[in-house]
């Protein structure tokens, strides 16, 4: 028997089989893939354009072969001499499957936009940046003195500014001699001046006296989500902020699946560098129309990131990432020209620093935490958890610090749940289930209502509700187990167990029917047992890692814990908690730090000091490796309890009281049927 292709569509993690021949768009949309279109799949509007993917796919466990997708027809060939397609991207309704495939939808073809929720959080930030603008009058030329036009600005700067050297690239070079005259030998002058004590950089020259702002990036590169935010760099004042899903998830949604793509298709470490870097470039033209600002007045960008997307960013081949002992090649901060990595989107002499990484498995963002936390400055213990993809974890004071990574998944982002999706309006983002009559009501992104106000349907008709994403995954979960719907193992109940027939049999375990509207045509949403097993897994390794670092200093509890990361602020702490994501903390001493790897990009785009700083903390950061520690898959066995089969949670359950239910008992669990003889 022939099986039809498996057809994997990412972000979103469907999937299904179809027979040959299917159009992507028929698939993603029998599938409830997210995936534009408005012209009845004839090629015209270009809303379902979408980026086959080839190659192997551990990860997904397909090999894509070359012609998984059809050739080009007339219609896309049409299509692309008049008005363009990117390299690499279909028309979705004109490509048709033909063998296993994994297909990207990119942002921009999908109908309901990610949410990149990592807005920029108050701060007050000394102001040092190392690009600055000066204006300057320089000496004319005189038939006496035989010095050149860039010799008589560099004294100019030495007498105003107190700058012994100054390097300048030829195509400033150029601008030099046009502008001294036009301004009538007074120029603006915007320097790079960085905290090494190197010389300093002329990136740009302006006749006269030019009093437009420039204006820097602080970058953070996550493995999902990519977010921006433009600063004054004068100011400080974060102008606009913005930021895109990172394309890379098409070749795997973790670290690790990266990595393997790298090792098992050549060049394919170089495919994922060209895809990061032009979502970056295209972020960067972005934000800046956002602002209303021309993109060369972007004169400097700071990035964090993870060492996977550290080295991915850099073009360097992650492989030794993945295997013992995880070496970075290197560790330490870099400063670059924008034009050494092919970013666009900015000037063309514009600067990039990248924070020094902790570790191998500890990244550059890691340290953005530690330099926007300070956890080397507190007198209390602080437990820093950055929660997303990958975590990184800091605890420590003023004795020192410990760190490490803990390899989460992307369930936290709604990734390989059943009904997940990325935060999108629409999807459901906060859940109460009633402990007595077992009914659930939720609110979805986009909705400030309730889904039992009685306009909430009309509030929502809009948008529709279209999934679960990862805040709302996690509270239901702790829902269910404070309502009697899911026992401490995390095993869902049937009906009868539970008295509610919203429990369901589905094979041979059961589901928690959240909402279904598959009689207007509308998507059913359920919590299935895969489900709350993705989520175990992804909790226990976060609380693993928490416990790690514990162990390592010797204590049983903590003063504080910061949930770090633009999740983490979307997190209910209670919820947090209940499911054993954190260790047992005094709900009011569990407080969000937003996107604290953003603010500390941010700190470090604005401070040279800064940047020295964190240069000096991250070489005393002692960093703990999960991957050897043999107490790691102890703490992660008995963390998969929901909250945890060993530890106690006294601070919980002042607050909560969370029901002792069994549902593993002779052949009740689920659909299961014994056998007749």
């Amino acid at each position: 028997m022939t099986t039809d292709p498996l057809v994997i569509f990412t972000p979103s993690g469907k999937r299904g089989h179809f027979p040959v021949g299917t159009p992507v768009l028929t698939a993603a949309r029998k599938l409830g893939v997210d995936l534009d279109s408005v012209c009845g799949g004839r090629g015209i509007c270009s809303k379902c354009q979408i980026t086959p993917s080839y190659g192997e796919f551990a990860k997904h466990g397909v090999t894509v072969a070359d012609d998984a997708i059809s050739p080009k027809n007339a219609v896309e060939d049409r299509y692309d001499e008049k008005r363009g397609l990117k390299p690499g991207r279909r028309l979705g309704c004109q490509a048709t499957i033909q063998s296993d495939v994994v297909i990207d939808v990119p942002a921009e073809s999908q109908v309901h936009r990610q949410v990149i929720r990592k807005s920029a959080a108050q701060r007050d930030i000394v102001m040092d940046p190392a690009t600055s603008v000066h204006y300057v009058k320089v000496a004319e030329p005189d038939m006496h003195d035989p010095s050149g036009d860039f010799e008589r600005l560099q004294d100019a700067l030495r007498n105003e500014l107190g700058m012994d050297r100054v390097m300048v690239d030829l195509p400033i070079l150029r601008k030099l001699q046009p502008a001294l005259r036009k301004g009538e030998w007074g120029v603006t002058v915007t320097l790079y001046q960085d905290h090494t004590g190197a010389p300093a950089r002329i990136l740009d020259i302006a006749p006269g006296f030019d009093e437009r702002p420039i204006y820097g990036l602080a970058i953070d590169l996550g493995s999902t989500t990519v977010a921006a935010h433009l600063c004054d760099l004068k100011t400080g004042e974060v102008i606009a902020s913005s930021g895109l899903m990172n394309p890379q998830i098409r070749f795997g949604e973790d670290l690790m699946s990266r990595v393997s793509y790298a090792m098992m298709n050549k060049g394919g470490d170089q495919e994922m560098t060209i895809a990061v870097r032009d979502a970056i470039s295209d972020l960067a033209r972005e934000i800046a129309t956002e602002a209303d600002i021309p993109t060369d007045r972007i004169m400097e960008t700071v990035f964090v990131c993870n060492p996977v997307m550290h080295h991915l960013l850099l073009g360097i081949d992650p492989v030794e990432l993945g295997q013992a002992p995880f070496a970075l090649a290197t560790g330490d901060s870099l400063s670059l020209g924008a034009t050494d990595l092919n970013l666009t989107g900015m000037n063309d002499s514009a600067r990039v620093y990248i924070l020094p990484c902790i570790a191998g498995h500890v990244g550059a963002d890691c340290a953005a935490v530690a330099l926007s936390e300070q956890p080397d400055q507190s007198d209390d213990l602080v437990l820093i958890v950055d929660v997303g993809t990958n975590a990184e974890i800091l605890l420590g004071d003023k004795t020192g610090v410990l760190a490490c990574s803990s390899p989460t998944g992307p369930a936290f982002e709604g990734a390989q749940i059943s009904s997940g999706q990325r935060a999108a309006p629409g999807a459901i983002e906060r859940i109460e289930i009633d402990p007595v009559t077992k009914e659930p009501r939720f609110r979805v992104i986009g909705c400030d209502e309730w889904s039992d106000h009685p306009d909430f349907a009309s509030l929502t008709a809009q948008t529709g509700v279209t999934g679960i994403c990862g805040s709302g995954i996690i509270e239901a979960v702790a829902e269910m187990r404070t309502a009697g719907l899911l026992d401490p193992t995390g095993l869902i109940g049937n009906a009868e167990q539970t008295g509610t027939p919203r429990c369901e049999a589905e094979g041979r375990t059961n589901v928690y029917v959240i909402h279904d509207d598959t009689a207007n045509g509308g998507p059913r949403i359920t919590v299935t047992q895969g489900d709350i097993r993705a989520i175990q897994l992804a909790k226990s390794a976060l609380y693993a890692g928490a416990r790690l670092l514990m162990d390592e200093k010797g204590v049983e509890t903590v003063d504080r814990i910061v949930l770090a990361g633009a999740f983490g602020a979307h997190i209910s702490v209670k919820h947090a908690l209940i499911l054993g994501m954190i260790p047992d903390a005094p709900l009011d001493k569990v407080t969000s730090a937003g996107n604290a790897a953003g603010t500390g990009a941010r700190i470090a785009l604005c401070s040279k000091t800064a940047r020295k700083q964190i240069e000096t903390t991250v070489r005393q950061i002692t960093k703990v490796e999960t991957a050897i520690e043999p107490k790691f898959q102890e703490h992660f066995v008995n963390a998969n309890a929901i909250p945890h089969a060993t530890d106690g949670f006294p601070h919980l359950t002042q607050v909560v009281t969370l029901p002792d239910a069994s549902f593993n008992t002779q052949g009740q669990t689920g659909g299961r049927r014994r056998r007749r003889g």
